[in-house]
């Protein structure tokens, strides 16, 4: 019989962090059709939390080419590239102004991509507003169940189209399933940038952990840290433990790791966190998986999102060698598939894209929630952020909105950049430590 030729579907990411990118990328190879090869087109949108070379390499998703843009250079892009699907990894006000630039320079276009979004993992804060921001995508990603169904109650609230959610799971899951105890036994505690948000609280968990080392010298305690000092994530990182930790003394089994978290996870006996997506990748390989409950469980830490969960537990239960187990039926409602489904978790995404791309006609314009009509007050303000006007053409000095960048004013961009990235990263945190005083 002859061989059906394999299709090659052209997708696009744009991200602003790491987490991001590895969300977004991850997402784009789960949702193309099986029977293609996809080329994936990475673009990273310039700000703060635009990843460096570090951060992608420990990310470990690969692209067939990748490139630094501001939202302007993307939309000039997008109006001249042809793409299959289009993954908008950003932050809600990002989606929001590139579906409105994005509607803008497609106008009058049959032919278009597929735009997808989501959110990288848990969703415990700012339900309504994130997913109000990402409304007017085809497809709005819902990581489990229970998120779905919340998704589609916040969209029918307010009487907007909810047919763009659909159910899929967290991208990044994998790996062996937990067989039994490693020699040595291994703690691993996956720290997270802005949770907790202070000093104390902080360098509590830190003492705490090293307390753990030193009860259990038989053990391996590990610190798991997203990024080194200097370095932005999706969230911004102002006391690094990696500082913390050097005015203390920890005991050798005690240590800081770097690196992909299923590698650390291959290892992992006792998987730790406040709130991290970290313990659902634990809950998924059926790692013994504890959500602290030392600083109280409270909507600011993230963590009421594992009430029922059966992981809640406190460093003193810990010490004395509680290894809790996850509620079963919680674990199915949130995307995790530790019961083997996961395989098929992407199919309605494939479907929904698929019947999308064969529409008779072509593609419908985008059709965002927020209007200059529904959000006067809101809408410019977000759009403008991104150098955007109301309607979503650029802005009268929107950065090379006219013309590809020259070498001069790519030297001057990235000199501005770091300055830009010092006054976060660095200046800013001590005027507002200062402010404490």
């Amino acid at each position: 019989m002859p061989v059906t030729p394999t299709k090659t579907r052209r997708v696009a990411v744009l991200a602003d962090s790491d987490t991001r990118w590895k969300w977004g990328a991850l997402t784009a190879n789960r949702i193309a059709p099986e029977d293609s090869d996809i080329r994936l087109d990475g673009y990273l949108l310039r700000g703060r939390a635009t990843p460096t070379a570090r951060q992608l390499q420990e990310v470990g998703v690969h692209a067939d080419s990748l490139s630094e843009v501001t939202a302007v250079e993307f939309l000039r892009t997008m109006a001249q590239e042809s793409y299959d699907v289009l993954v908008l990894a950003l932050v809600g006000g990002g989606v929001q102004a590139m579906l409105h630039g994005l509607k803008r320079v497609w106008e009058g276009k049959a032919e278009r991509p597929v735009v997808v979004t989501g959110y990288v993992g848990v969703v415990y804060e700012k339900l309504a507003d994130g997913l109000l921001l990402r409304h007017g995508a085809d497809l709005v990603l819902a990581n489990s169940r229970q998120d779905a169904e919340r998704f589609r109650a916040v969209y029918e609230g307010v009487g907007a189209d909810a047919s763009s959610v659909t159910e899929v799971a967290l991208p990044f899951l994998g790996g062996e399933p937990y067989t039994g105890e490693h020699d040595p036994y291994t703690v691993v505690f996956a720290a997270q940038p802005s949770v907790p948000d202070n000093r104390r609280d902080r360098t509590y968990l830190l003492n705490r952990l090293i307390q753990h080392a030193r009860k259990h010298p038989e053990r391996e305690v590990l610190l798991k840290l997203r990024s080194k000092p200097g370095e932005h994530t999706t969230h911004i990182e102002e006391l690094p433990y990696q500082k913390l930790v050097q005015r203390l003394d920890p005991p050798a089994n005690f240590k800081l790791v770097y690196g992909n978290m299923g590698e650390v996870l291959d290892r992992t006996d006792l998987m730790v966190t406040i709130s991290s997506t970290a313990a659902l990748e634990s809950l998924h390989r059926r790692i013994p998986t504890v959500v602290l409950s030392d600083l109280g469980v409270r909507e600011v830490l993230g963590n009421h999102h594992f009430v029922g969960s059966g992981c809640l537990a406190s460093w003193d239960q810990l010490d004395e060698g509680h290894r809790p187990t996850a509620d079963e039926e919680w674990v199915s409602r949130q995307g995790v598939c530790a019961d083997g489904s996961y395989a098929t978790a992407f199919d309605p995404a494939r479907e929904r894209i698929a019947k999308l791309l064969g529409r008779p006609g072509g593609m419908p314009a985008l059709t965002p929630y927020y209007t200059p009509a529904t959000a006067p007050g809101y809408l410019p303000g977000i759009l403008a952020r991104h150098h955007l006007g109301p309607d979503g053409s650029p802005l009268p000095g929107a950065p090379a909105h006219d013309k590809e960048p020259g070498p001069v004013r790519q030297i001057v961009r990235r000199a501005a950049r770091g300055a830009y990235r010092h006054g976060v990263q660095r200046v800013a945190p001590v005027i507002r430590r200062m402010g404490e005083l």
